[in-house]
């Protein structure tokens, strides 16, 4: 067990620190390649940073443990508005004033929409992880030209990309960051896998808790400490865009991954109860960020709010998991279901 939980905390240390090496070494190529700090921002460091998401679910996938994969692309997009937005909100009320910002809580509602009609049958096949990846693909064309059309600097969020993405590194050291990351993250997300399906088995917890808690809470980690950081720099607008662009990609890249490695049905407490609580704080944050008539604000009192939720919420996993007890029979998570034949 002690090797277990040593494997869980080294795994996310390396995690942490190989994506934030990676998104640095990313950011930087594409800066000295000539690409607007926006540009930028809404791509490689918007993707990078669910990077670990994205690894860790392939990492599980390729093992049979599509259920770690469902429930770390869905806990980290609650942990992210319920643990991150709020407890942010909590320490620097945030203000929005961002048109790109503005433009992106409605895709993302849209997303969160879409993945619950591609679930609602049970199963997450090879069609609905294409579908998904074809999403990711308008998403990334839309994130492009938003950022071409914002060359002019209109935006005040592309003054916030323009402080935070490195100036002064060369492409040579850029590229061996970028490498490094790259491999730290493949490695500590097999380690991170490894461990936490271990103890998983040894409690008798499904592989869907276990992805929606420790896997989600850990891989959420960069998000949590760039919005923070963000904020206390008054980049309110990044703070903010960090959450909502992560969100986006968890469920169109991560999701799709067990979709089409392992295609299959899930457990049905992620349609019946987790779906609902993501979509629910999604729409809570496009209620409280949007700005109707005015500019957007998530305040102390929302961010209590938030936090109380994802506090709730993990409570409810914690009594779900309790009243089930005993080991959780993983068929239900690895039935063939290629909806492409």
């Amino acid at each position: 067990m002690l090797l277990n939980l040593s494997a869980i905390v080294v795994g996310f240390a390396v995690l942490v620190w190989g994506a934030d090496r990676f998104v640095i070494g990313a950011a930087a190529i594409a800066r000295n390649l000539g690409l607007s700090p926006m540009l930028i921002g809404l791509t490689i460091v918007g993707f990078g940073t669910s990077a670990p998401e994205i690894l860790v679910s392939t990492v599980a996938s390729f093992q049979g443990n599509a259920g770690l994969a469902i429930g770390n692309a869905l806990g980290s997009n609650i942990a992210n508005i319920g643990l991150i937005l709020g407890v942010t909100a909590l320490i620097t009320p945030l203000s929005v004033h961002s048109d790109t910002l503005r433009r992106e809580y409605p895709i993302l509602l849209a997303i969160c929409l879409g993945v619950l009609v591609l679930m609602l049958d049970g199963r997450l096949g090879r069609l609905d992880g294409l579908i998904l990846l074809a999403g990711l693909v308008l998403v990334m064309y839309g994130m492009v030209r938003i950022g071409l059309r914002s060359r002019a600097g209109s935006d005040p969020m592309e003054m916030e990309f323009e402080a935070e993405i490195p100036e002064t590194m060369s492409t040579p050291a850029a590229a061996f960051w970028f490498l490094t990351g790259l491999v730290l993250l493949l490695i500590s997300s097999r380690i991170l896998v490894w461990g936490a399906v271990n103890i998983a088995t040894s409690f008798g917890i499904s592989d869907l808790v276990i992805g929606l808690t420790i896997i989600a809470l850990g891989t959420s980690l960069p998000e949590l400490a760039a919005s923070i950081t963000s904020a206390l720099k008054n980049e309110h607008d990044i703070a903010i865009g960090n959450v909502i662009g992560s969100n986006m990609y968890n469920l169109l890249a991560v999701l799709a991954v067990p979709g089409i490695i392992m295609p299959g049905a899930f457990a049905p407490e992620a349609l019946s109860r987790d779906l609902p609580v993501m979509i629910g704080l999604t729409l809570a944050v496009f209620i409280m960020g949007y700005g109707f008539g005015g500019a957007g604000r998530i305040n102390r009192l929302e961010g209590m709010f938030l936090v109380l939720c994802f506090i709730g919420y993990q409570g409810l996993l914690f009594l779900d998991a309790d009243e089930a007890g005993g080991p959780v029979d993983r068929a239900v998570m690895t039935t063939p279901d290629d909806k492409t034949a």
